[in-house]
């Protein structure tokens, strides 16, 4: 398994990590049992970074990753834990960085985690009420009282990471980036590559339409995230489907899963970039890992461009509402 640095100064890290939001039902019931065989299946290929948050089922994901921690010895040395906080889930104020409230909520989360402190914490989303500034003075705070070690935003502007870095050094920054959303191309993975930050990718297989097994329209419409999603309504669906389906030709005729392919690409951006993919199946990990053991070539990266160029998707990435709190910037 590759190694990186996480950001300027921090810890060696795999440059492949596990995103443990599925842990937390998010797509479909996810027992602990299946989520300590995926953990287990991870540090037994070398990955090293479990990237979690308070809001993951309500504190489930960070529950379960205690477990794991308290049943399996050494594990909590061989990982670099990430967790987040910002997001306050009530509809009157949905992002709070108040310094009191994010220490709290760290606070928890360690508890939950069953560990004295995490390698990276990030803010989840910013709020309106605090400057980049601030924010990254509250974070310092938290490094010096020794309950992180590294710091980082999610959802950012390349702006805002320049802003918050003037007050605290930033490790990573955490955008979603696959072959479906190509955003962080229009200034961030420029910025952090110039800066130093890791960029870490969440959903990088395109929520399973960059696999073998995308989920049906019906499974969509069960699951909160996805009914109103843009993608995952109709036509949009199907036409994304139809789009992912020559993808899925490509690979097949490269003689890998999607999803490995998928994964490759993110690796072939830049050293700085981390993909995070999720997963309560150890069969389809397996499918991802083998992303990292690939080199695609030239000819393979113009052939993918051809069946999935930039803009392919049918439907904007978020709903008007789940685009509160991500930073806009292009």
């Amino acid at each position: 398994m590759k190694t990186i640095r996480l950001g300027a100064s921090g810890p060696a890290v795999s440059q492949f990590g596990i995103g443990a939001m599925s842990f937390a039902g998010i797509y479909g019931n996810a027992t602990p049992e299946d989520s300590h065989a995926v953990l287990h299946a991870c540090r037994d290929a070398g990955v090293t970074h479990i990237d979690t948050s308070n809001v993951y089922g309500a504190g489930r994901s960070e529950e379960i990753i205690g477990s794991w921690f308290k049943d399996t010895p050494g594990a909590r040395d061989d990982m670099v834990l990430a967790t987040k906080a910002g997001i306050t889930g009530q509809p009157e104020r949905r992002f709070n960085n108040d310094p009191a409230y994010l220490t709290q909520c760290l606070d928890e989360s360690l508890q939950r985690l069953g560990v004295d402190h995490v390698d990276l914490f990030y803010v989840h989303r910013l709020d309106t009420a605090h400057s980049p500034e601030d924010v990254a003075g509250t974070l310092k705070s938290l490094i010096d009282a020794g309950k992180t070690r590294a710091v980082g935003f999610s959802e950012i502007a390349p702006h805002t990471l320049r802003r918050a870095a003037t007050e605290c050094p930033i490790a990573a920054v955490q955008s979603e980036y696959s072959l479906s959303t190509r955003a962080p191309e229009l200034g961030l993975i420029q910025t952090c590559a110039e800066m130093d930050v890791t960029l870490v990718a969440f959903s990088p297989v395109g929520r399973a339409f960059l696999t073998d097994a995308p989920f049906s329209y019906a499974h969509g419409q069960s699951m909160a995230f996805t009914k109103d999603n843009p993608r995952f309504v109709e036509p949009n669906y199907s036409a994304n489907i139809a789009a992912t389906d020559r993808f899925r030709a490509l690979a097949a005729e490269m003689g890998a899963p999607a999803a490995a392919v998928a994964i490759a690409w993110l690796v072939s951006r830049g050293d700085h970039v981390l993909p995070i993919p999720g997963t309560k199946n150890t069969a389809h990990l397996a499918e991802l890992l083998q992303g990292m053991e690939m080199t695609l070539s030239a000819d393979d990266l113009a052939r993918i461009d051809a069946v999935l160029p930039v803009g392919w998707a049918a439907g904007d990435r978020y709903t008007s509402t789940q685009w509160e709190g991500p930073e806009r910037y292009c």
